[in-house]
């Protein structure tokens, strides 16, 4: 009889974790299909000239057998890991397998600055654009 209700209050104790755990994970679950779907997309970024002003050229490919409609590029430039600027571009429709090519320019005052104390020996200079690259596809 004891080894019964060891059990019972084994299987309570483990029931009660198991019905509070999905409610708090339900937030992280509901995050994780998100940012793990698969993407339709793969991008590379490029450098154009790089001083006062700094041009960002992204290589955008359909990876996918869909067309992609609506393709918006958004870059942010951050140089020594301050943010710089960014910048904004529409890319447009990409074919199935096919590449199109997206330009910005960041124009700040703030990368000005940036490069004057390069070339005064005040810091680095050392860039890194992150990219976010949106579209729409019709099933």
């Amino acid at each position: 009889m004891i080894k019964r209700l060891a059990g019972t209050a084994l299987v309570a104790a483990t029931a009660t974790t198991l019905m509070a755990a999905p409610a708090s994970a339900s937030a992280t679950a509901g995050t994780s299909e998100t940012t793990a779907s698969a993407q339709l997309i793969s991008t590379r970024v490029y450098f154009g000239r790089c001083k006062d002003t700094c041009l960002i050229k992204v290589r955008v490919r359909n990876t996918s057998y869909k067309t992609l409609y609506n393709v918006k590029l958004n870059a942010r430039l951050t140089v020594n890991g301050r943010k710089a600027g960014s910048c904004y571009d529409y890319v447009g429709t990409i074919g199935p397998r096919r590449i199109k090519w997206a330009a910005c320019t960041v124009r700040t005052a703030t990368l000005a600055q940036m490069w004057n104390n390069w070339l005064d020996g005040y810091s680095n200079f050392n860039r890194y654009a992150s990219t976010n690259v949106s579209y729409r596809y019709y099933r």
